[in-house]
């Protein structure tokens, strides 16, 4: 039997959501259907390390995006695949425009956003008026779907919803080989966020929430790194905040979870947040801003998480306060998260998709 080629497109593997998304399913598909490969923008990223041998990667290297559409064409007209899978919002929108240069072959735009708070550069918006052009768009959130529809015009029989997958075999041999950090005190409560050092995660307004606990005893350890970096630090310094600990990058987040009392998502908006999923995964109760991006999708409330509003930063505080004082289910919040989100129900939504195409 003939088998499927598929061919994702991606940046680079380096330790995001997307990335993390299209090597779980390119690892995970059947190899008696399909033959997956990887088209990056730059052979890099951490990723590189988990991926199966037989996934073949295609290295154009082109550092920026937007130089990178015509060498992406080029692999496209060369290679002739079934289906063309691109997994990343800008590439998206750019490869839109020529999808009818390729009739016999179908595509897919994995959306990573929501697209009208994350897109604001007009140039790039241009693009989103070709969208239709594709024969599925995956949506992980109804935030995301919605939003798609309303504001871009998109066919609602376009797109469907798969949410985010979590792969449980790969965190649970982070924790097996996890140890308490060395930063997390015990006479401290140890509060966890993560993400990119960029506005839209929120960490200014996580840093005005720490300003209002100060005198208690909780420590906050942000993880990830970026281009406000440099702001967040003056920031801390300006507050004053001993109380907050910046750890760059970590390999291994996982260990800071595992031992966190309490993970909070501070971002202004999400796509469908991975880091809130392994966040349940290892057991942590969350406590998540009020922001558009299927955080209630993934929030039970009272079992996984709560939702609040971190503009309100001295009732946000109190929130944190209150929750720390509390005993949460840690196996509880686990089998929410694998009974909704495994790997195993996601990647069948997946295939499903992909085999229909």
């Amino acid at each position: 039997m003939k088998k499927t080629v598929i061919l994702f497109i991606l940046p680079d593997l380096e330790m995001g959501g997307a990335e993390r998304i299209v090597t779980t399913i390119a690892n995970h598909l059947s190899r008696e259907t399909f033959d997956p490969k990887i088209l990056l923008l730059r052979k890099e990223g951490g990723y590189l390390e988990i991926l199966k041998d037989d996934v073949e990667i295609i290295d154009i290297k082109t550092p920026r995006i937007r130089n990178s559409l015509l060498p992406i064409l080029r692999e496209i007209k060369s290679r002739k695949p079934d289906i063309v899978f691109s997994g990343f919002g800008e590439v998206n929108a750019y490869l839109a425009l020529f999808i009818r240069m390729f009739p016999k072959i179908k595509f897919v735009a994995r959306e990573t956003n929501v697209v009208s708070k994350h897109v604001t550069r007009k140039e790039i918006r241009f693009f989103y008026r070709f969208y239709n052009n594709y024969d599925q768009i995956i949506c992980q959130s109804d935030d995301m779907k919605n939003d798609l529809i309303e504001n871009f015009n998109l066919k609602p029989e376009k797109l469907i919803k798969i949410n985010n997958p979590v792969d449980f075999e790969f965190i649970e041999q982070n924790l097996a080989i996890s140890e308490k950090p060395e930063a997390f005190r015990n006479d401290f409560r140890n509060v966890v966020a993560i993400g990119n050092l960029s506005a839209r995660k929120g960490f200014d307004n996580l840093l005005k929430v720490f300003s209002h606990l100060k005198k208690e005893k909780i420590l906050l350890h942000i993880l990830g790194d970026g281009r406000d970096k440099d702001l967040l630090l003056q920031m801390k310094k300006d507050l004053n905040l001993e109380n907050v600990i910046f750890h760059g990058q970590q390999k291994n987040p996982y260990q800071y979870l595992k031992f966190a009392d309490l993970f909070i998502l501070s971002s202004r908006y999400e796509g469908f947040p991975n880091v809130l999923l392994e966040a349940g995964a290892c057991g942590t109760f969350s406590l998540a801003n009020n922001c558009p991006g299927g955080i209630s999708e993934i929030i039970q409330a009272g079992i996984t998480g709560v939702i609040a509003e971190i503009e309100k930063s001295a009732d946000f505080a109190a929130k944190i306060s209150s929750l720390l004082t509390q005993n949460q289910d840690s196996t509880e919040i686990k089998n929410s998260i694998s009974s909704r989100f495994s790997k195993e129900i996601i990647l069948e939504r997946y295939t499903e998709v992909l085999k229909k195409l």
